[in-house]
């Protein structure tokens, strides 16, 4: 019942739509400036597939009968329609090949798959069409060539600029990116934009041959910069529309609003095609956000493995102490206090899963107390040891008596970042030249500078200039987007951190100080 529904409703609208735009009809021929109908046709086609065909044709065919009443002989007028019909169809085949079900023709490669054989389509069935009304003696003669180019940007225009709207409606995604499109303040900030600039148009330029048609590209690059496709197809729409009704109630020949659909057609091309590459950029743009995240999730799992194994020691302590007084057959504070114990460490390990979890997920922050003593301490740890092994001489400064308000985690992630660059850097030099410090002092400001340092040959300025582009790195096995973390998590703490041109290895990071913890 649904589908039977779902196809009545399509051979009505396309009835519908094919009656209002038969304006400026070509000798009463199915030759108009304007045809949006075939776009319906093409949609319904592509999302029913095969089976769709015989209620096109049977569209079109009775389209025919109900818009321009069969003209005598009418089975001439009947043969030319299946010949329409069957360009459609073979158009829809085309597309079928180059347009994904689920594509929005919300990218370049996309526009121009659609694109391209909707322009070459449109003019075959053109050529083919018009053709078939002069061969059947429907088309007065040395009517051929202004037949062909009316009925060409008729369809085209029709098809360039309704296709991508019936398109995005038929589908779920497409529906609630318009609906977004539609309730934003913007929407109606360039749909009055468009009716200024269609009064322009029309109303101050019309006499001079429409030089301030221009005006009309106005709204449609605003809706497309802001919105994307979605603001594209909402804009060219309205615009489309106000053409049409400008150039009704004016009364314009059909060869001037033919050139005016001509320029609609650039216009909506354009539209969409920066649309199609806004989106294009806020999906990388997504897309580096999530791998810079997923990135930083991986770096910070050597610091949920520090912060863990804290409570996890203190866990197996509490629990042997547990299991001893047990044994002894105790009870009581002493045996209560081994189980509090155990659950505040348990209380403890669970918060640092929670707060890698929510980084993880949306990338929050938590942000407390913490001295900066104690996080460098923490990033130290795991460096003393490699030290040692590698013969590396690892000096930590002792720090000022500072607290931060940071992400302990996050921070942690930051200097072990400098730290681990710092050790590479090192690496290659002779057994006694290694050498990484990290020292911090008070600046005025209420800030403090944490500076890692290394004996290995230092960056130039070029070499700086992209330490901190994603994807960049001097290791073989890097991913090039610690120091772009890095920086990211910096600034969301208040800070800064950046590299310094020298002989040898400068890094540096400042942040700003909380409190200083009275005696």
């Amino acid at each position: 019942m649904h589908k039977h529904l779902i196809t009545l409703g399509f051979v009505g609208l396309y009835v519908a739509l094919d009656a209002a735009s038969f304006i400026h009809p070509l000798h009463g021929l199915n030759i108009t400036p304007w045809n949006p109908a075939p776009a319906l046709g093409l949609v319904f086609l592509l999302r029913r597939g095969p089976g769709a065909r015989p209620v096109l044709v049977g569209a079109v065919l009775l389209s025919e009968y109900l818009v321009r009443g069969l003209p005598s002989p009418w089975w001439d007028s009947l043969l030319s329609a299946l010949i329409l019909a069957a360009g459609y169809l073979l158009l829809s085949e085309a597309l079928v090949r180059r347009m994904s079900p689920s594509t929005l023709l919300d990218d370049r490669a996309a526009l121009l798959g659609w694109m391209l054989p909707v322009v070459f389509g449109t003019l075959l069935n053109s050529l083919v069409y018009v053709s078939s009304l002069h061969v059947l003696g429907l088309l007065p003669p040395g009517g051929w060539l202004t037949g062909v180019l009316q009925f060409w940007v008729g369809d085209a225009v029709g098809i360039t600029v309704a296709m991508p709207l019936f398109w995005w409606l038929s589908g779920e995604r497409g529906r609630l990116a318009l609906r977004a499109a539609l309730v934003g303040w913007e929407t109606l900030g360039y749909s009055l934009l468009g009716l200024l600039a269609l009064w322009v148009a029309f109303g101050l330029g019309g006499d001079g041959g429409f030089k301030l048609f221009y005006f009309l590209f106005l709204p449609i690059v605003w809706a497309s910069a802001r919105q994307g496709m979605a603001g594209a197809i909402v804009s060219a729409t309205l615009l489309q529309v106000g053409v049409i009704a400008a150039v009704q109630l004016l009364d314009f020949s059909a060869v001037t609003v033919a050139e005016l659909q001509m320029l609609a057609v650039v216009m909506a091309l354009i539209g969409f095609f920066i649309g199609g590459v806004v989106d294009e950029q806020r999906r990388t743009s997504d897309e580096l956000r999530q791998t810079l995240r997923l990135a930083a999730a991986g770096e910070m799992a050597g610091a949920l493995a520090h912060e863990l194994n804290q409570p996890l020691t203190a866990m197996g302590a509490y629990a042997s102490a547990y299991d001893a007084l047990q044994a002894r057959g105790e009870g009581g504070a002493r045996l209560d206090a081994a189980i509090n114990g155990m659950r505040a460490e348990a209380r403890r390990a669970g918060e640092v899963v929670r707060r890698l979890r929510d980084f993880f997920r949306t990338g929050a922050t938590k942000l407390e107390a913490v001295p900066l003593a104690e996080i460098v301490a923490a990033a130290a740890a795991h460096y003393q040891a490699k030290a040692r092994q590698s013969g590396v001489g690892f000096c930590v400064a002792e720090m000022p008596e500072l607290m931060l308000l940071a992400d302990r985690l996050q921070l942690e992630v930051v200097l072990r970042n400098l730290l681990s660059n710092a050790f590479d850097a090192v690496a290659a030099a002779d057994a006694g030249a290694r050498q990484v410090s990290i020292r911090a002092e008070r600046l005025p400001g209420e800030l403090v500078s944490i500076c890692v340092e290394d004996s290995g040959s230092g960056l130039g300025r070029q070499d700086l200039e992209r330490a901190f582009e994603s994807f960049h790195s001097s290791k073989s096995s890097g991913l090039g987007l610690g120091l772009v973390i890095s920086r990211a998590i910096a600034e969301t703490h208040g800070g800064r951190l950046w590299g310094e041109v020298a002989d040898h290895g400068v890094f540096k990071l400042v942040l700003p100080i909380q409190e200083t913890p009275r005696p």
